[in-house]
């Protein structure tokens, strides 16, 4: 993991805050018999930016690693899964090149704190929130549209995995995913929530009542998004895909519907391009439309996805539940994060952008 392929700097990492330290005595013993190249003493920084598991660099000499946990506070049952994500990238890489390999994990609160997993390093470009783009992207569009064709297709390609063939079918359960999904994002809205906003409860309750024909299962990342994936240095492919914490057996138009979310478009409604500004990177010239993405995806794919607008719906409302989950641990006193406390107002937004989206399926406010 790293933010491009030039000299890593402080922008990329930096001291590991007070509220995320652990024993680091304790981890290097842990470490020592178990990662071939950890002998020695080690080096522990923190990557910066995300919301959710904390990350950091562990160094021994000339050999480095990513090591992955849980954040701090009550979390949300089923999420920050650690086992689940070492699981996945332990056997994914057979068949997914963008799939970091995991080398290790540990259940053991006792060595930081929380279960971690330890995984390779990989370098390459990442477009992160709430920052410029890249020197590489910046200036040009033909970068940018390089950018977009890496992006989509490697969330093609991700469903192409022969996911049984590497031992993942165990994974999830298919059949009614998408309305267990449903069901169980309206419960974490109920306990996440810090004020009413009855939109997100009409909502849920109508996605329920709506849920279109599932498409035949593939392996799903569930979280798949422009910040989540490391672009090669020549941009012509994706270097790594980050995050596996959710990743699971499902309807592939899910993780579509999620990647097409959190893209920008200029035909977006003005309050939900206001919301983080300084992320509106897909809006520059260069990079592709979600029209030209849907249509790239349909291609590459095979798929039929005159329906990913439900979709789109979807993922803007379960967004909603991810930024209220992350500000009530900002407002509960789990963390002291400033970047948490501008989620205020972001869940309201998210769900009259999921409204607008689902008017074209019937749903009426």
């Amino acid at each position: 993991m790293s933010a491009s392929s030039e000299p890593a700097s402080e922008a990329e990492y930096s001291e590991v805050r007070a509220e995320d330290e652990f024993d680091r005595r304790r981890l290097a013993e842990y470490l020592r018999d178990r990662l071939p190249g950890a002998e020695g003493p080690l080096e522990v920084r923190q990557f910066r930016g995300g919301h959710s598991n904390l990350t950091y660099l562990i160094r021994c000499g000339a050999a480095e690693w990513v090591m992955r946990r849980p954040p701090h506070g009550e979390l949300p049952k089923s999420a920050h899964d650690m086992g689940r994500e070492y699981r996945v990238l332990s056997r994914l890489r057979e068949e997914y090149a963008p799939a970091p390999r995991a080398m290790l994990y540990c259940d053991d609160a006792a060595i930081i704190g929380a279960p971690f997993f330890i995984m390779e390093r990989r370098r390459g470009v990442v477009i992160r929130k709430r920052e410029p783009l890249p020197a590489v992207l910046a200036n040009s569009p033909e970068a940018c549209a390089r950018a977009s064709l890496a992006f989509i297709d490697a969330l093609a390609d991700l469903h192409r995995v022969d996911y049984e063939r590497i031992g993942l079918d165990g994974l999830g359960r298919p059949e009614g995913f998408l309305g267990r999904q449903v069901k169980g994002w309206m419960e974490r809205w109920e306990r996440a929530k810090t004020r009413e906003v009855p939109l997100m409860n009409r909502l849920g309750a109508w996605f329920v009542e709506h849920l279109p024909s599932a498409m035949p299962p593939t392996l799903i990342h569930n979280d798949f998004f422009l910040h989540n994936v490391m672009l090669a240095d020549d941009l012509a492919c994706v270097a790594a895909v980050l995050d596996w914490e959710m990743s699971t057996i499902g309807d592939p138009m899910v993780d579509l519907g999620i990647a097409l979310a959190y893209w920008r478009d200029r035909s977006d409604p003005a309050e939900l391009l206001a919301l983080n500004p300084a992320e509106n990177h897909t809006l520059r010239a260069g990079f592709m439309t979600r029209a030209e993405l849907v249509e790239r995806y349909a291609r590459r794919s095979g798929r039929d996805v005159s329906g990913i607008d439900f979709h789109i719906a979807w993922a803007y409302w379960k967004t909603a539940t991810v930024v209220e989950q992350l500000y009530a641990r900002y407002a509960r006193g789990d963390t002291t994060d400033e970047r948490y406390a501008v989620m205020v107002n972001e869940a309201p937004v998210l769900a009259r952008a999921a409204a607008a989206k689902a008017a074209r399926f019937g749903f009426r406010e």
